[in-house]
C-alpha cells in the first residue's frame, strides 16, 4: 500500500496529493486565538466534512465547488483506514484565491467592537443606532488577505483586497475580486434564508475560492461549518445582547474566562463543543448524524 503524507497541514485540516486530485482531512483539532488547543474534539472532523458536503450539493447551482467525493472508496487505498472514514474529502486541484471571503449578515464580535467605536465595521460605514447581534439591512462583505500559520489574517477593502490580488494575477486582482464578492454574498443569501427555515441564524461566514485548470472560479475549502461560521439559535434569539451558538464560540468564551488555561479544555467543554456541532448538523440536514 502506497503511504501518502500531507503536503500542507493546517490548523484543522490535512491535505493530500493524489496525483490528479487533492484529500482534504478535517482532524478532529480546533483552534481559537490563532492557537491550535492541546485537546481533540472527538468526531468533530467528520461533522465538519460532512456539513460541508451538504453544502457544497445545496449552492451547485450558484458556483460549481471542488468536492468530487467524500467515499474513501474513491480514494487511494491508504485512506480506506477507520481514521479517515468520514472526515475526508475527495478535492478537485485548485489555485487558491489568496483572500478570506468573509460576508456578515449580523453585527457581533469584533465587527460590534468597531462599530461601537465609530461607526464602522471594517472601514463600511454602518446605519446610527444598531444594538449588538442587530440584523443588518444588507449582508455586507469585509474581506481579509489569507495570513501564513501564526501570522494574524489582514482586513481589507475591496479596492485594497483588488490591488492585493494583482499580485498573484497580474490584471485580473480586479476582476477576480469583484467576482468573489457577487458569489459570497449570494452564497451567504440562499444559504442564510435556508438556515433559518431550519432554525438557525447564520449570523456571518466566510468562504475561500480557486481557480480550476480552465481559469474558472470554483468554490474550495470548508463551507458553512461550525468553525468557519457563526450559527445562533432562532428560537430566543433577541438584539442588544450576544446570542449562545452552536460554533466553538463556547470555546472561546470558556478561554476568554480562563486566561491561564494554556489552551487546555475541561473534559465539559469537549463534550458541549462537540454536542453543539452535532447539533447544528442535524438541524441543518434533517438527518442524524
Amino acid at each position: 500500500m502506497k503511504e501518502y503524507k500531507p503536503f500542507k497541514s493546517g490548523k484543522v485540516r490535512e491535505v493530500y496529493d493524489i496525483g490528479d486530485s487533492i484529500v482534504m482531512v478535517a482532524t478532529d483539532r480546533i483552534s481559537a486565538f490563532d492557537h491550535i488547543l492541546k485537546n481533540k474534539i472527538t468526531q468533530k472532523g467528520a461533522v465538519l466534512t460532512q456539513m460541508s458536503r451538504f453544502w457544497f450539493d445545496f449552492t451547485k447551482d450558484i458556483i460549481p465547488n471542488h468536492m468530487i467525493s467524500v467515499d474513501v472508496k474513491d480514494m487511494p487505498e491508504f485512506f480506506q483506514q477507520p481514521q479517515f472514514d468520514g472526515n475526508s474529502m475527495k478535492c478537485q486541484k485548485l489555485t487558491m484565491i489568496p483572500m478570506e471571503c468573509i460576508v456578515r449578515g449580523y453585527i457581533t464580535g469584533s465587527g460590534w467592537e468597531s462599530y461601537k467605536e465609530n461607526g464602522t465595521v471594517c472601514g463600511i460605514k454602518l446605519p446610527a443606532g444598531l444594538k449588538e447581534s442587530e440584523k443588518l439591512p444588507e449582508p455586507i462583505f469585509t474581506p481579509s488577505t489569507k495570513a501564513e500559520l501564526g501570522e494574524h489574517d489582514m482586513n481589507v477593502s475591496l479596492e485594497e483586497g483588488a490591488a492585493f490580488l494583482d499580485k498573484t494575477f497580474p490584471g485580473k486582482g480586479k476582476e477576480y475580486a469583484e467576482a468573489i464578492r457577487d458569489y459570497t454574498i449570494a452564497l451567504y443569501k440562499k444559504c442564510a434564508d435556508y438556515a433559518l427555515s431550519r432554525g438557525i441564524i447564520i449570523a456571518d461566514t466566510k468562504f475561500e475560492f480557486g481557480l480550476d485548470d480552465k481559469g474558472n472560479i470554483v468554490l474550495g475549502d470548508e463551507m458553512l461549518t461550525p468553525d468557519s461560521s457563526r450559527f445562533w439559535p432562532l428560537e430566543g434569539y433577541e438584539a442588544g445582547k450576544s446570542q449562545p451558538s452552536y460554533d466553538k464560540q463556547f470555546v472561546r468564551d470558556w478561554l476568554k474566562a480562563n486566561p491561564d488555561s494554556d489552551y487546555l479544555l475541561p473534559q465539559d467543554v469537549i463534550d458541549k463543543t462537540i454536542e453543539k456541532y452535532k447539533e447544528a448538523y442535524e438541524l441543518l440536514t434533517g438527518k442524524a448524524f
